[in-house]
């Protein structure tokens, strides 16, 4: 029984969106279900998938919070 954990930050995929959509999860869910099974041969109804959503301030890169990192590289980038 393969449990499947996929973190996502807690952003949206497009502009003024604040997470991922039901829809969104829901293909996520489907694609690495089915991904799992053409591999691995595990039968969809034993796969687990759970989505996690992650707040922007909990977490970071580069040894920054996301936000600074994102202003740095932008600014770097100009």
């Amino acid at each position: 029984m393969p449990i499947v954990t996929i973190q996502v930050t807690r952003e949206g995929s497009a502009p003024g969106r604040d997470s991922v959509t039901a829809d969104e999860k829901a293909a996520l869910i489907a694609g690495v279900s089915q991904l799992l099974l053409d591999v691995l041969h595990k039968p969809l109804e034993a796969t687990f998938v759970v989505i996690e959503e992650v707040e922007l301030e909990n977490w970071g890169w580069g040894g920054l919070p996301v936000p600074e990192y994102r202003r740095r590289r932008a600014a770097s980038n100009s």
